[in-house]
């Protein structure tokens, strides 16, 4: 199987989206941290906290996006939900070391993550719904109304 196979196999199972998301998320941590280290940019001290929650919205976003292609959605949830929380630990756990600093000093990270969460919750709630109505209107029989009786 070639790479490129295995990617659009895979980019529909949470854990790997996640996993993906924060290596992605991890790199750009890692470059901040060593522009701030070699002098070359002044990078503020949350940026990794800044990463680590950016990075959980995009996933938040593209997750609930991709559950539309799910065919059981009680599983997606499931692992949608275990991946989310996954990456919120890997990345504040990531964004802790580089900055140095922990959640609870970091301002209003804290309640950015709270919000992210939440959100995720009813992105992944909504696209299920839609996809639920679509799925009733697509059983439906439309060639004319229903008479009232």
């Amino acid at each position: 199987m070639r790479i490129r196979d295995l990617f659009d196999k895979y980019i529909f199972f949470p854990p790997f989206q996640a996993a993906l998301i924060f290596v992605a998320g991890l790199l750009l941590m890692l470059i901040g941290w060593l522009l701030a280290l070699s002098g070359m940019k002044s990078v503020d001290q949350l940026f990794a906290w800044s990463v680590a929650s950016a990075f959980a919205l995009l996933f938040a976003i593209f997750n609930s996006l991709m559950s539309l292609r799910a065919t059981h959605a009680g599983k997606y949830w499931g692992a949608s939900v275990y991946s989310f929380l996954g990456l919120v630990l890997c990345n504040s756990t990531a964004a802790w070391l580089f900055s140095g600093i922990p959640l609870r000093d970091a301002g209003t990270y804290r309640w950015i993550f709270i919000v992210v969460t939440f959100g995720f919750l009813v992105f992944l709630s909504m696209v299920n719904f839609m996809k639920k109505i679509v799925q009733f209107a697509e059983r439906e029989e439309w060639n004319q109304p229903r008479k009232k009786s």
